[in-house]
């Protein structure tokens, strides 16, 4: 090595030399690259629909700039933040759930940034648009509802749905579709919705009434509206923009709010020990500038933006939360209390209604044929009877105190699949099922009693 190392004079270059040398060229190396140049990588949950038109206005607004893209669903965004905590490789979490944000939030995995973004007022409905401690961003909102394929419901000779209530009906009885809540974030934050919106028993009631309607229960949230688009299922569980985008694209779609629902952020944050935490900030400052916000307008996106002003420029007819007609004004969602028992209402759903989804309809299905002949003909004593299976497909094996209790709950924030965690969910499915036994003999003995 001397012969490589030595001067022309002979004399060998020291380690402390060579040391001095490879700092000063990463420092001139740094000096001629813009701060928060290089690459910006995003866990997000959103399609290449609307993730595209943003990457491309942002890497040609910042000429040095690349944002790379990895796309998860939102609770495998969440777990994927907190497995790689230790060795974090990832600038930003983008998606639409904010209670995943509180979860993020509370493990330590979120880094504060306070935009400079004019014109973004404090609230959009009920809900805040920023965290107060400065850790999540809300870039756009979204809300709730249904959307259907009027095609489809003509030819089936469907009503137009607009409730959650309304999707109990007999004559709804396999056309409808959602995601699990466990796979999806939006599906999740619907389902949480209505529980707080209407209380967790009677949220519950509402939510097994139309569950017991499902066609299918789908893995990920796109395959709601592929289906409702392509016209294979009829209606299906949505947030907004999935109806919107699609009427944007030319399909005979309609959709619908709730009078239960309610406008929330879709968020991003900056995740703990970022690499690139000047471009994430970047990132950031370009969703909340006029130039981000009008891209939610695009065709293939048509999310709300937070930014009032840019309604000037929307098409019309394009909903506005602004306005105050869009979700219930009473209902201020407990961002911390859905944090808390997130993955408890999720596993609670596949449990009682996924795990157990063709007993929920078999006795969905057979409450549904007397209450058609009821119709007809009145029976006082069936009546009675059906009242009594709805309401043993209504019951939860847990209360709304025991599912945010540290006891259930810690059953749910260690390791995956532990002992007490798979102990619960067998108690639960186990739960449901012998309910749903009693239901559909209950509804065969009103089916007697209506003659």
């Amino acid at each position: 090595m001397r012969s490589v190392l030595a001067r022309p004079g002979g004399t060998v270059l020291g380690r402390r030399a060579l040391g001095a040398l490879a700092v000063f060229a990463a420092g001139a190396a740094r000096a001629q690259t813009p701060a928060g140049a290089g690459k910006v990588s995003v866990v997000t949950s959103f399609s290449n629909d609307v993730t595209g038109p943003f990457k491309r206005a942002f890497e040609a607004a910042r000429p040095g700039m690349t944002l790379d893209i990895q796309n998860r669903n939102t609770t495998a965004g969440v777990r994927f933040v907190q497995e790689t905590r230790s060795n974090n490789a990832v600038d930003l979490f983008w998606a639409s759930a904010p209670d995943a944000f509180e979860v993020l939030k509370s493990a330590g995995l979120l880094e504060a940034y306070r935009p400079t973004a004019q014109g973004i007022p404090e609230r959009i409905g009920p809900y805040t648009i920023n965290d107060p401690d400065g850790f999540v961003t809300g870039f756009a909102a979204s809300g709730y509802g249904i959307m259907w394929n009027e095609r489809y419901m003509r030819a089936n000779r469907l009503p137009e749905p607009k409730e959650w209530s309304d999707l109990a009906r007999p004559v709804y009885h396999d056309h409808v579709i959602i995601t699990a809540p466990s796979r999806s974030g939006t599906t999740h934050l619907t389902i949480e919705t209505i529980l707080q919106g209407e209380g967790w028993e009677k949220g519950w009631g509402t939510v097994k009434g139309f569950s017991g309607n499902l066609r299918q229960i789908t893995e990920r949230s796109f395959g709601v509206p592929d289906a409702v688009n392509s016209g294979q299922v009829g209606i299906g569980i949505v947030i907004d923009f999935f109806a919107f985008s699609a009427q944007g694209a030319g399909f005979p779609v309609k959709f619908v709010y709730p009078s239960v629902t309610t406008v929330v952020p879709a968020n991003i944050a900056v995740v703990k020990n970022a690499p690139n935490p000047a471009g994430a900030r970047a990132f950031i400052d370009f969703l909340l500038s006029p130039q981000g916000q009008e891209i939610l307008l695009e065709p293939t996106i048509r999310r709300l933006p937070v930014n009032p002003a840019v309604y000037a420029k929307a098409p019309q007819g394009y909903p506005n939360p602004f306005t105050g007609s869009i979700g219930m004004p009473s209902l201020h969602f407990d961002v911390v209390e859905s944090g808390k028992r997130y993955a408890v209402v999720d596993s609670l759903y596949d449990q009682t209604i996924g795990t157990n989804l063709d007993a929920l309809k078999r006795a969905t299905k057979a409450i549904g044929e007397v209450e058609t002949r009821l119709a007809r003909r009145d029976n006082a004593a069936a009546r009675a009877l059906l009242a009594e299976a709805r309401s043993l497909i209504d019951a939860m094996p847990v209360t709304q105190a025991e599912a945010a209790s540290d006891e259930v709950t810690g059953a749910f924030t260690g390791r995956a699949g532990s002992p007490r965690q798979a102990e619960l969910e067998q108690r639960w499915a186990a739960f449901a099922r012998e309910k749903y036994q009693a239901a559909a003999a209950k509804a065969a003995e009103a089916a007697r009693a209506a003659g």
